[in-house]
């Protein structure tokens, strides 16, 4: 969290905001004589409001905030509604998982509503809220969405001025083949074991087990990412026990101290979630620690048993994703690698069109989707190289095909630079060597790893040139780094990525 890199100040500019317009939300609560219940409420519709919003465009950002109360109030008033009818409350609570989950395969926009749902289902239970209180929990969480987004679209409007990050679309499928599909499943089952464990634990604070299998789901798609989240979720969890205890305890709910050490953890949510999911948990366990003292219910067996709580809710999410319709790290490995692939393929390809005098041909789009499925394929392979792994030689293996990677993005960047030269030249040279790499990417990305594909590929040169000579330099570059992706890919010391 400390050391990474945060161009423009991206993050820290990001997470101030989030300070600014979740202290917003709960002063206008507190200003318009709102219970602390509701207040507390209103605070945490606005963190998500301002969390969970990552359309890749201000327009889209702003119309799935509009859509938030229909996903909020709904959950919200089914959750109160039935909060002394522990039977109708549990199904409804895993319904409202399997359904938030289920979202995603709409893109950001059902990620966040689903997120909203389950939390407004979860802050219920937290706060122990009750039918008589709704009108003003609507009337605070109101309140904090138009605070939010005053703060996000008009007083500071960051995406404005720095492009919103797009994400890649999601891999294909359909019906359980579908990753949103078995994922609902595994949740929703998850969240069962949880909920009934978390119960016999505790009939108070059985929501910590469910809220934390849910999380540990969140922006995870393999079994080897939602394991590497659990571990994550549960270290940060109990380094944040520790610190409430040094810090949450002592205050007994004093409310200035408490609300600046609140406004603390806002901002390391904000700030940490980027680099660090521990470092996150870490805040997110102070802060919840500090809003039971505000509460007056603060003690350090609550704080255990939170820690008791989050050990069950990970446990279940592991069995779920070993047992239940599991998704493989191999097969989502392969999946993302092969679209990476895919995509120098088409940013070479267009090149080569608009070098060859193409006007229409822009290799710009598909360098932009590789620089994005590379993110996505550094987070499906994070449990490979996490310091933790006990397989060295897969570990190897998958740093080497990321450093790779980066390289030929970097080899497509510049040639994507030079295609958008009018002055650029264009010879047989190039035209052979994009075919190469071309029939490289077949090779690579062909399920038995078909060498006949060379035999239609032209001779190659005696002699590349040296990178930097223009579109050629790139594309040779290309050639020689998919040439040294062949062993990590195809190794037969245990599979990796694409199958031998």
């Amino acid at each position: 969290m400390f050391v990474a890199p945060d161009p423009g100040r991206v993050r820290l500019r990001n997470s101030l905001r989030a300070v600014m317009g979740i202290a917003l939300a709960v002063a206008l609560a507190e200003l318009a004589g709102l219970s602390l219940t509701a207040s507390i409420t209103g605070g945490l519709a606005a963190l998500l409001a301002l969390f969970t919003v990552t359309d890749s465009t201000v327009r889209a950002q702003f119309t799935t905030t509009l859509l938030l109360p229909a996903a909020g109030f709904p959950v919200l008033a089914v959750a109160t509604a039935l909060h002394d009818l522990t039977p109708l409350r549990d199904l409804a609570f895993l319904a409202t998982v399997f359904c938030g989950v289920y979202a995603r395969r709409w893109g950001p926009r059902g990620h966040a509503l689903g997120i909203f749902a389950f939390m407004n289902f979860f802050t219920t239970q937290f706060l122990h809220a009750v039918p008589g209180q709704l009108p003003e929990l609507f009337a605070a969480v109101g309140i904090a969405l138009a605070a939010a987004a005053t703060v996000r679209f008009v007083l500071w409007p960051l995406e404005r001025r720095t492009p919103p990050a797009a994400v890649p679309a999601p891999l294909p499928g359909t019906g359980l083949a579908r990753v949103t599909t078995r994922q609902a499943v595994q949740a929703a089952a998850a969240c069962g074991v949880a909920l009934a464990i978390g119960q016999v634990l505790s009939e108070d604070r059985w929501y910590w087990a469910v809220g934390t299998t849910w999380w540990i789901f969140v922006n995870t798609v393999s079994r080897g990412e939602t394991l590497v989240r659990g571990f994550r979720r549960v270290l940060g969890t109990v380094i944040g026990i520790a610190v409430g205890m040094v810090v949450a305890i002592p205050l007994h709910g004093a409310p200035v101290p408490t609300a600046l050490l609140v406004a603390l953890c806002v901002f390391g949510i904000f700030y940490a979630a980027p680099v660090s999911y521990s470092w996150m948990m870490l805040a997110v366990t102070v802060m919840a620690g500090l809003l039971y003292g505000l509460l007056g219910v603060l003690d350090p067996a609550l704080l255990v048993l939170r820690l008791e709580e989050t050990a069950v809710g990970a446990a279940a999410a592991a069995l779920a994703v070993l047992l239940i319709l599991p998704v493989t790290t191999h097969a989502i490995n392969d999946a993302w690698i092969q679209r990476a692939l895919r995509g120098v393929h088409a940013a070479t390809s267009a090149s080569l069109r608009r070098l060859s005098g193409e006007p229409d041909a822009d290799p710009t789009p598909h360098a932009t989707e590789l620089e994005l499925v590379l993110g996505r394929v550094r987070l499906s392979l994070a449990p490979l190289v996490h310091p933790l792994s006990p397989f060295r030689g897969r570990k190897a293996r998958a740093r080497q095909v990321l450093a790779l990677l980066d390289e030929c993005a970097e080899e497509v960047r510049g040639l994507t630079v030079v295609a958008a030269d009018p002055a650029a030249s264009h010879d047989a040279r190039l035209a052979a060597a994009c075919w190469r790499v071309e029939a490289a990417v077949e090779r690579l990305t062909s399920p038995r790893g078909d060498r006949a594909l060379d035999r239609d590929t032209p001779a190659a040169e005696a002699a590349h040139p040296a990178a930097g000579q223009g579109a050629l330099g790139h594309v040779s570059g290309l050639e020689k780094l998919l040439a040294a992706l062949d062993e990590p890919l195809r190794t037969p010391r245990g599979p990796l990525l694409v199958r031998s």
